[in-house]
Order: C-alpha cells, then sequence, then structure tokens
C-alpha cells in the first residue's frame, strides 16, 4: 500500500526547502533526502590494492541494498520487519548505519512510540562519531517527538536548540518554529509571538513554517 504521510515527511520537506537557501544544501542532497527515499550515494576513500577495493565495493553495495530492502518494507506497511533490518545495519556498521539509526527513531516514531524515537534520536545527537550537521538534526527531530511529551523539560530542550536558532544554522527555522511553540506552551506569550512573527516576516523561510507562523500569531495576537 502507499505510504502514509506523517508530520515527521512534512518536517524533512520543509527542511529540505530551507537547505535549498544555505551552503549545506549538496550535502544534504547527498545524504539527507535518501534516509527518505532509502538510497544513498557511497563516496569511496582512497583503497590500497585493487583486490581489496573491488572487494570493499561489493560489500558497500550489497549494504545497500540491504538498506534499500528495510526502506521497502517501511513503504509497505512492515514496519517491524523494516525496524530489525535497520537495527541490524546500525549495528554492523559502514556508510549506512547513521542512516539506519535514523530510520530506526523514525519507525518508532510512526508506531507511536515517542519515548523510543527521543531516546534514538538524543543517541544520534550525542554521538560524536556523527558528522555535527546531522546531530543538529536528530536535536531538531528529537525535540519534534518532545513536543508531544507532557512531562518532557522544557527549559532544557530550549537550551538544546538555542544554537541551532543563529543565522548561520541550517536547521534554523525549525529550531526557531519549535522554539516558539515551546515558549507558547511555557506561557511566555511575547517570546512566542517574537519568535513567529521573525519567521512570519522572513521571505526565505520555508512557506510551510511561514504559514503556520502567521497562523499562530492571528491564534495568540499580534
Amino acid at each position: 500500500m502507499a505510504e502514509e504521510k506523517t508530520e515527521d515527511d512534512l518536517l524533512f520537506r520543509e527542511i529540505d526547502e530551507d537547505l535549498r537557501h544555505d551552503e549545506f544544501h549538496k550535502l544534504w542532497q547527498a545524504y539527507g533526502k535518501y534516509a527518505l527515499a532509502g538510497a544513498v550515494a557511497l563516496v569511496l576513500g582512497v583503497a590500497g590494492f585493487k583486490g581489496w577495493q573491488s572487494y570493499d565495493m561489493s560489500a558497500r553495495e550489497a549494504l545497500g541494498v540491504r538498506f534499500q530492502s528495510a526502506a521497502d518494507l517501511v513503504t509497505a506497511g512492515k514496519t517491524d520487519e523494516a525496524l530489525k533490518t535497520f537495527s541490524e545495519i546500525a549495528e554492523d556498521g559502514g556508510g549506512y548505519q547513521m542512516l539506519a539509526r535514523f530510520n530506526q527513531a523514525r519507525i518508532y516514531a510512526r508506531q507511536g512510540d515517542s519515548a523510543g524515537a527521543t531516546a534514538a534520536y538524543r543517541a544520534l545527537a550525542g554521538d560524536g562519531a556523527v558528522d555535527s550537521l546531522y546531530r543538529d538534526l536528530a536535536v531538531i527531530l528529537g525535540a519534534y517527538q518532545e513536543l508531544n511529551d507532557p512531562g518532557a523539560d522544557l527549559p532544557a530542550l530550549a537550551k538544546r536548540l538555542e544554537p541551532l536558532r543563529a543565522e548561520t544554522s541550517p536547521w534554523r527555522y525549525s529550531a526557531r518554529e519549535i522554539s516558539a511553540l515551546l515558549a507558547r506552551r511555557s506561557g511566555d506569550r511575547g517570546k512566542a509571538k517574537e519568535l513567529y512573527q521573525g519567521l512570519a516576516n522572513d521571505a526565505r523561510a520555508p512557506q510551510g513554517v511561514r504559514a503556520r507562523a502567521q497562523e499562530m500569531l492571528s491564534i495568540i495576537g499580534r
């Protein structure tokens, strides 16, 4: 059956639109979108012996086939099987390890396991072996999950998002929108209005983010 679109999918789409205006766009094109589509463009390092290079390429291709099969299982709605395959890929390592871990977290979210998704994203965010661009993405996606947790530590969450709101951050619009939601939930109406107004007035912000900011301003009042 066709894959159901979720709020998580919409967030990824808006992040991609955001990155079209940022120097990190090429990096996102190379890796980020493929976390959703189920394919990865691998860049091979300098190989020693030609025979080892051939073996290494074959191993990577085989891992890519496994990753694609897991993505196909998600599309088919077989999330438990997909989760098992992604878990195995994450444990095996290789070029797909990080992407498999992101997909694990997304499956937890789709299954309604907010705690599992949050824990998975926090593990990615705290992993120094993961590129900082993707650690920050994990912070964004983890925060998105915590928004629905009534027991979430809102001040701690806002603090983790603060550096990602900077103009130099490729995740700035998502970070600002989530921060505005947190401010409103915490009762800080003034800060929420300031953040929403900034998003609504920013012509570079993704259209979906700007539209929601305008809607929220009409709700809380200008």
